[in-house]
């Protein structure tokens, strides 16, 4: 037990979890903290580290596995170490009086589409009559450029975005906001060291290079995605707002989270290969308005989160402290497991029953999704992935 009662050893948020975000209290600049139970610990102070008087957490993701682990173990020993608890407690401020900022400066952005539920839902409902997932599909982990200067902290409204629409029965497309607003539940992986061109990540160096995962919604403008799509990929639908939860989890809490990956006919490359237990087992919640539509699970991943960074980087471009690159959409094979309204909606043709006697297919303004999420702790304990939430805004548009 830590000698701090409010934040018993078996919380979400407790030693064996110790997430790193950056928070404000007023009148102060932003610094790093860690989450403990319902409190930031101020780690600058606490640690006696420059390091961490920093707005972002990017020069600390730079120092590599090593301080990593090194500086875990020593917020570790401050919170179980009776002599300090005096001057640690002092450090631990209310969740409740500070403000949560982005924790990292975002340099580059990738999004992957790793769910072949997903993926084959997709399929079904947009090329019914041939396979639902395409010929490269099983060969390497599909995936695009995002926008990092459109990735935002939960809690950032989220301006519903406007652009070029054309359903296949209209002759000519239109202009106006889009009508078809989704989310996408998914995980991203935050990226430390970095690497030169021409210097690529094999799988088993995953754990060299990844700081930590955060909870993510890539917001996605179903009418202006299907139109602009082909035949360079996504853009417009996905470039207005990427939601990121405020708390990292750093890959040293999730050692009980690990698993074998799913199996897989078709053969792989051998850069793509599987190193061991590099699944990973997170139960995701996404809620509309406070009402839990689906509970998709990580564990269902096709493509591995080490597989998704030995592809980004095989062909030797770098990667920077501050990169991340999130999961694509986390379905699993059920209705109740979609992480998408696309899919919960069947592309608008079964609208969502909601408790108050309304219904949908996509998001109306005012909505709000809230993407929450955990994963198995030590001895039968529970990590939190904390959760991030984002409220649709309308906007007056373009003329």
């Amino acid at each position: 037990m830590t000698w701090w009662p409010q934040t018993p050893h078996d919380g979400p948020y407790g030693l064996a979890n110790l997430p790193y975000g950056v928070f404000s209290r007023p009148g102060h600049q932003p610094r790093v903290g860690v989450r403990v139970g319902d409190h930031v610990l101020d780690l600058a102070p606490a640690l006696d580290e420059r390091l961490f008087d920093q707005p972002t957490l990017n020069p600390y993701l730079a120092q590599g596995h090593e301080v990593w682990r090194a500086t875990r173990a020593r917020i570790q020993d401050l919170l179980t170490d009776e002599r300090q608890a005096t001057r640690v407690r002092s450090l631990l401020i209310p969740l409740d009086e500070v403000q949560l900022h982005l924790p990292f400066a975002v340099g580059d952005y990738v999004d992957f589409y790793a769910s072949e539920h997903h993926a084959a839902n997709l399929g079904r409902l947009f090329r019914p009559g041939t396979d639902p997932l395409t010929a490269n599909w099983k060969h390497l982990p599909i995936g695009y450029h995002g926008r990092s200067g459109t990735v935002v902290v939960s809690g950032t409204p989220v301006a519903r975005p406007h652009g070029q629409r054309k359903a296949p029965d209209e002759p000519a497309p239109s202009f106006g906001p889009s009508q078809r607003l989704d989310i996408e539940a998914e995980v991203g992986f935050v990226i430390g060291p970095g690497t030169g061109l021409g210097s690529p990540i094999g799988v088993e160096n995953f754990t060299d290079h990844v700081f930590g995962v955060c909870l993510v919604n890539d917001w996605s403008a179903r009418d202006l995605q299907s139109w602009e799509y082909v035949p360079l990929g996504p853009f417009l639908g996905k470039s207005f707002a990427t939601s990121v939860s405020p708390w990292i989890v750093p890959l040293d809490a999730l050692t009980h989270a690990w698993s074998e990956p799913p199996e897989r006919t078709t053969p792989l490359l051998p850069y793509l290969q599987d190193v061991g237990m590099q699944g990973l087992n997170l139960d995701l919640e996404v809620a509309l308005n406070g009402r839990v539509l689906s509970r998709p699970p990580y564990a269902e991943m096709y493509w591995t989160p080490a597989q998704m960074l030995a592809h980004m980087t095989v062909n030797g471009a770098s990667v920077r402290p501050g990169d991340f690159y999130a999961s694509g959409t986390i379905s699993g094979p059920q209705p109740d497991q979609y992480g998408s309204f696309i899919e919960l909606t069947s592309a608008g043709s079964r609208p969502l029953q909601l408790p108050d006697g309304t219904t949908r297919t996509f998001l109306q303004d005012g909505d709000q999704v809230t993407i929450s999420g955990q994963a198995a702790g030590p001895s039968g304990t529970v990590i939190g992935l904390g959760s991030v939430s984002g409220t649709i805004a309308p906007t007056p548009g373009l003329a």
